[in-house]
């Protein structure tokens, strides 16, 4: 008897608590990083519906449960609130909170109970929401009655009944208006690569006779793929708009895929022929060595988007990446989730730490040739002449695309790399032919007016230069 009639008795199930209260307030700690404060009226209220005194105990009832027990069935996930239709809501700490006071239930208070739930990342933004069951046996979460405000980083949720509660996480996505800048940043600088990366295509074309044959062969199909990718970049973002288009849809993202994927398989072999032109010099003979790119280069998306177009897995597609879905971006892409995962964010992430792994042996290389050739005098210019090299040389191998990793964080940073994002991968065509030009112009002067040995790595040729007069 004693034993029931402690202040707090928590049961041999780990996630039931139960405390039997005998006051006119009440708080319990789960000491599972919840911490439940009953008012007074919340009591009384309880104590009323019971038909007991005013001193009569009353059972505060607290269980936590998994989220899995409380899936959004309706068209929309969460009344009055923040969440997205197409991915079911993140949930703090993946538990529900149960709290119940009493035998019957407890509503309209005036005096909101408080549930603090404690939060280690101070980054994550939150909103509290309750379990709201509809006449037919369909469940959403809610916020009627409930306010949500942050206490030394964690979340408190104060609200006026008593029910299923949770915070839903709310990752920092950008607005409407954000999306709309960054659609108009996408359009302008795919219509402006396409003009450029063409440009470059005749200038690689017309100064191939004095040039390494492998390298600008190279250097014209990245120049091939970018142009194509902008290409059908557009016109699936124009076309998903249409009416009945899916047949034109689907082929269009079945080549969006294409050349995306071949972009990114030729940034790979930019990365490997680099490595061969400036770390293995000597004995880097491979027979049919263009033919061997070319499979590669072409061969791989090609057998890539022929099973996925056999599986059914392209059509029209929309981002929705604001918090209420009035902002979507259509698109004729891959609309299977785990076959864009596995052949976009998984093959670019192979590239990505292949192409780095090469950038940095080819930067070391440049440093310990540079350390042995004579010094300058005008350090402030070649400083800013490297950083030109290694932005283009970044580009030309693909790393800015590694940003889409960090647009995905739930931080505030992300919509910063988003935008960065988009400029770069956007206007991408036009920085390689800008670095590519002042590279160009770069060599021609030295050529004339250099009496010493000189280094130069260039999007033309990728080699080591070394003029000595």
């Amino acid at each position: 008897m004693r034993l029931c009639q402690q202040s707090k008795l928590r049961l041999k199930r780990p996630n039931y608590f139960f405390k039997n209260i005998d006051s006119s307030e009440a708080t319990l700690d789960t000491e599972k990083g919840y911490i439940i404060n009953i008012t007074s009226e919340a009591l009384q209220r309880s104590r009323n519906e019971q038909g007991g005194n005013n001193d009569s105990n009353v059972n505060l009832i607290v269980s936590l449960l998994n989220e899995t027990l409380f899936r959004v069935s309706s068209s929309s996930d969460i009344e009055k609130g923040n969440a997205s239709k197409d991915r079911d809501p993140v949930l703090h700490g993946r538990n529900v909170l149960g709290v119940w006071l009493g035998g019957k239930e407890v509503h309209n208070l005036s005096q909101p109970v408080q549930l603090r739930f404690r939060n280690s990342n101070e980054n994550e933004s939150g909103l509290c929401v309750f379990w709201h069951l509809d006449g037919d046996g369909r469940g959403n979460w809610r916020t009627d009655g409930c306010e949500t405000s942050i206490n030394n980083g964690d979340f408190v949720c104060s609200c006026n009944h008593l029910s299923f509660f949770a915070v839903l996480i709310s990752p920092q996505i950008p607005e409407g208006s954000h999306i709309i800048h960054l659609n108009y940043i996408s359009y302008v600088g795919s219509a402006l690569s396409i003009a450029f990366t063409a440009l470059m295509i005749v200038m690689f074309l017309c100064q191939r006779k004095k040039q390494c044959e492998h390298s600008v062969f190279i250097h014209v199909q990245l120049s091939g793929s970018l142009f194509l990718l902008h290409i059908s970049f557009l016109c699936s973002v124009w076309f998903s708009g249409q009416g009945d288009t899916e047949s034109v849809c689907q082929a269009l993202g079945l080549l969006l895929h294409w050349c995306l994927l071949a972009t990114f398989t030729w940034t790979a072999i930019e990365g490997f022929n680099l490595y061969l032109l400036l770390v293995r010099v000597f004995n880097i003979y491979i027979k049919r060595y263009l033919l061997k790119l070319s499979l590669v280069g072409w061969g791989v998306p090609t057998f890539t988007v022929m099973i996925c177009g056999v599986t059914k897995a392209y059509g029209k597609y929309s981002f929705h990446v604001d918090k209420e879905n009035s902002t979507a971006t259509p698109l004729c892409w891959v609309t299977t989730p785990m076959v864009s995962y596995i052949t976009v964010n998984g093959y670019l992430g192979l590239v990505l730490l292949f192409n780095v792994a090469m950038l940095a042996v080819v930067l070391g290389k440049i440093r310990q040739l540079r350390s042995q050739a004579p010094q300058v005098k005008d350090h402030q210019r070649r400083a800013w002449k490297d950083w030109v090299s290694l932005l283009g040389l970044s580009c030309a191998l693909g790393v800015p695309w590694g940003l889409a990793f960090f647009t995905h964080f739930t931080h505030p940073l992300s919509l910063t790399a988003l935008y960065v994002f988009t400029i770069l991968n956007g206007f991408q065509g036009i920085l390689i032919f800008m670095w590519f030009l002042t590279l160009t112009c770069q060599i021609r002067k030295e050529k004339q007016i250099s009496s010493k040995g000189t280094i130069q790595v260039s999007f033309q040729s990728n080699e080591e230069y070394v003029t000595t007069r």
